[in-house]
């Protein structure tokens, strides 16, 4: 209940301290706590089709992302930096009482950086008064978005064959879920 308080705080009110103390004491602050996370605009796309083409070798074209703007269930965001430049985007999806990400990318200059984990618990917290469930599929390759999913309380559902293509055919995905509403106690009957 706090961390969602705390989360709600710091997406409602702007934070003069942690500024000033990152341009006086620039030690003092993380970068990723300066980073901002916003609804993606069309304006946005040269940027984040950069950062797709970076990161894939079989990259989302722009007309896929112009879809997701059309798309009612979908909703699309963007992480920027302090000064305004886009690290990273994600898309994801909730419809009748599930929600799937559909991507989540971040600049290669800003990977290893929290800014993945910034926008992950930014699409939970979405997803959470929207959804019971969130899902998501990953190529088995990717160990370090595996590893933050994980980390990140998704538990491994199954496969999906040939999901991904790739330069030797296709490549499977691992799929993902996570519970948005717990169960509070274990009721096994006896």
């Amino acid at each position: 209940m706090w961390k969602l308080l705390h989360n709600l705080k710091d997406a409602l009110f702007y934070n003069a301290d942690r500024e000033f103390y990152a341009k006086v004491f620039p030690d003092s602050v993380k970068g990723h706590d300066l980073m901002r996370i916003r609804r993606m605009d069309q304006v946005d796309l040269d940027s984040v089709l950069a950062i797709e083409n970076q990161n894939y070798e079989f990259p989302w074209s722009q007309g896929v992302f112009e879809d997701c703007f059309q798309t009612m269930t979908y909703t699309n965001w963007v992480c920027e930096d302090a000064d305004d430049t886009i690290v990273g985007y994600a898309i994801i999806s909730a419809i009748v009482g599930e929600a799937h990400i559909m991507n989540i990318s971040v600049n290669p200059q800003y990977q290893g950086q929290g800014v993945g984990r910034k926008m992950l618990n930014h699409l939970i917290e979405y997803a959470r008064p929207r959804a019971e469930k969130i899902f998501l599929e990953v190529r088995p390759s990717n160990l370090n978005a595996i590893h933050l999913y994980k980390s990140s309380g998704f538990k491994e559902i199954g496969i999906r064959k040939g999901y991904y293509p790739a330069k030797d055919g296709r490549e499977d995905a691992i799929m993902f879920e996570l519970d948005l509403v717990p169960m509070l106690g274990n009721y096994s009957t006896p």
